[in-house]
């Protein structure tokens, strides 16, 4: 394996806790049982069974050495409960052995479209080298160590939580934006807000960190730990995007949204030395990700897009700039206190919506909130509340006119009625599907 003396280093003869036992918590036991010579692993599959783990250790003198944290564990569900300096994680572990060879991505929204993009340019214009996609958007990182050598580079997605107690960041770094969002994760938004500036106040000398000067807080944060910075940090905005020369080139995403997010990955990889002509062709054959703006199809006239990873208002306004012929549009989910003024105002202002659907208590919390403002979002236009996804589909067919778009953005998380986002955007396409 290669770098293996480094991991034996970090994990080897160690008394280590799993905690929280998903996708990644797997692959982490995995390559544990394989790398550390014989030690002393305990799983401990969810918060009850971690914090019980944490308790006895604590009773009996003998603490974890190591506890590796699973990003569904809120970090602030460890406090007090153990020594947070050995609080570790998967992200953390792998950037200690191959943040040399690691570009990362992450913001708020549009990292996996980002990735997967970035992992397509680099493979199709360096065919000799070999570049590995992997992280949040679901692959773990240890999973792909077995394939790793000398001359690999890996492209990879992370979320807040796999960032927030890294010791070292990515050779390259990109961060995309900053909203509101996971707030019941966090003590507050600025504690969300530091755990994605990891991204650059990890790096060392040497390295790049591309950010987007569009979002305001974003900016904000980087602006008020600059001085702690040490690799070079290259700003970005829309408004250089659509002066680019990537604004011409043939691309299947849509949005000035995912424009940004193009030159981003324009800008990283013109860094890494490709050429503009070899960018374009690799944009121009990239297929996009489900559930992103994915158009479902055309069915008795009305056209179909499933973008169920919208789960902050910021997500659904990129979605309606995207798409001026939404004429249906399916909002809510679960509710997590995000302020969805924003939104309120930007509907008020299209007229082109002419159908609102609301799910679940983020939906309710949103009728409640617009039923008073002026101009009010909801005036004028036909409302259903509805948490049943087969009589809201059926309503959509009935309602959307002809020629125009029906939209599912929900503005909201999905887990108060389905498993993630990709189980509602599935049940979304499925239920098209069958009353086409």
């Amino acid at each position: 394996m290669f770098r293996q003396q480094l991991l034996d280093s970090l994990l080897g003869c160690r008394r280590i806790l799993i905690a929280g036992y998903g996708r990644e918590g797997r692959s982490t036991h995995a390559l544990l049982q394989r790398i550390a010579p014989l030690p002393e692993i305990t799983v401990a599959r969810d918060d009850e069974e971690i914090f019980a783990c944490l308790e006895e250790a604590k009773r009996c003198g003998r603490g974890y050495d190591l506890v590796v944290k699973s990003p569904g564990i809120p970090m602030m569900k460890l406090e007090g409960r153990c020594d947070l300096e050995k609080v570790t994680s998967q992200s953390d572990l792998f950037l200690q052995v191959f943040g040399d060879m690691t570009v990362g991505v992450t913001g708020t929204k549009g990292k996996s479209t980002t990735t997967a993009l970035l992992g397509h340019v680099l493979a199709s214009a360096m065919p000799s080298r070999q570049v590995l996609v992997a992280g949040n958007m679901g692959i773990p990182l240890f999973d792909v160590v077995d394939q790793m050598n000398e001359g690999t580079m890996v492209v990879a997605e992370f979320s807040c939580h796999q960032l927030e107690n890294i010791h070292r960041g990515p050779h390259i770094g990109v961060v995309l934006n900053l909203y509101q969002e996971h707030l019941d994760h966090y003590h507050d938004y600025r504690g969300y807000g530091m755990a994605k500036l990891q991204m650059m106040l990890r790096q060392q000398q040497g390295d790049h960190c591309f950010y987007c000067t569009d979002s305001a807080d974003l900016v904000a944060m980087v602006s008020e730990f600059r001085s702690e910075v040490v690799s070079s940090l290259h700003a970005y905005s829309l408004r250089e995007a659509r002066q680019s020369d990537v604004a011409s080139m043939p691309t299947r995403l849509q949005g000035d949204h995912n424009l940004c997010n193009i030159f981003a990955v324009r800008e990283v990889t013109s860094l890494m030395g490709v050429s503009s002509s070899c960018f374009a062709e690799a944009l121009a054959s990239f297929q996009g990700l489900p559930h992103r703006l994915e158009q479902v199809g055309t069915f008795r006239g009305i056209t179909f897009y499933n973008d169920s990873i919208s789960t902050i208002p910021e997500a659904t306004m990129a979605a309606l700039q995207a798409l001026p012929q939404t004429h249906t549009l399916i909002l809510g989910g679960f509710d997590r206190g995000i302020d969805y003024s924003p939104l309120a105002v930007c509907l008020a202002a299209r007229n082109e919506v002419g159908n609102l659907v609301f799910v679940g208590k983020a939906g309710r919390r949103m009728i409640q909130e617009w039923q008073g403002l002026s101009p009010n979002p909801l005036e004028g236009r036909n409302v259903l509340l509805e948490d049943d996804y087969a009589k809201i589909v059926a309503w959509c067919f009935a309602h959307t006119q002809r020629g125009k778009v029906c939209l599912l953005s929900p503005a909201a998380a999905s887990y108060d009625s389905f498993t993630n986002f990709e189980h509602r955007g599935n049940t979304f396409k499925e239920l098209i599907l069958k009353n086409k």
